[in-house]
């Protein structure tokens, strides 16, 4: 009911604008007449109600002021209650860029970690081949040697950092350079 009301209220103000249009100056006649006539064109075909054609010219016949009584009597009886419409406001402010440095600084510490073999010593090879095989059960000693001669490669994804750090402190004790990711 309520878009029928406003669906009125909008005809209406159009209606009463085209009649006021001869009171206005000269560039606004000839906008108002190039908007009427192409208002004309797309206008929607007669109501096939009688009532309804009559209840449309009755309002169409009042004024601004007339049609907005109507928009308040309509709501009153028919219990339609106005729903706010968002004003549009300004951007927002901007906050103190001392906060926003103060937030920038502070990041989440990292909890999980990948842990990846970057290099060795060549000395230290063979130890950081047996330590690859007993930490990764399925490779085998061929597996491990390939892993190892392959670096920079990912020992371990995903590790709690207590563990990470286990595992980069006996990596290094071998002679590894071991990088927490």
């Amino acid at each position: 009911m309520a878009s029928r009301c406003s669906a009125l209220l909008c005809s209406t103000s159009r209606l009463a604008s085209v009649r006021i249009a001869p009171l206005a100056s000269r560039s606004r006649c000839l906008v108002t007449e190039a908007a009427s006539s192409s208002s004309a064109a797309s206008s929607p075909p007669p109501p096939s109600d009688p009532k309804i054609g009559r209840i449309v010219d009755d309002i169409s016949g009042l004024t601004l002021l007339q049609a907005a009584d109507l928009v308040t009597l309509l709501k009153s009886r028919l219990s339609i209650q106005e729903i706010a419409m968002p004003a549009a406001s300004g951007p927002a402010p901007a906050a103190a860029p001392v906060e926003e440095a103060a937030v920038e600084e502070k990041p989440k510490e990292k909890t999980i970690f990948n842990v990846k073999l970057e290099s060795f010593d060549a000395a230290a090879k063979p130890k950081i081949i047996r330590e690859v095989k007993a930490m990764i059960p399925n490779l085998t000693l061929i597996d491990a040697k390939k892993f190892v001669e392959s670096v920079p490669k990912v020992l371990k994804e995903n590790m709690p950092k207590e563990d990470a750090d286990k595992l980069k402190t006996a990596f290094e004790a071998l002679g590894a350079v071991v990088v927490l990711e």
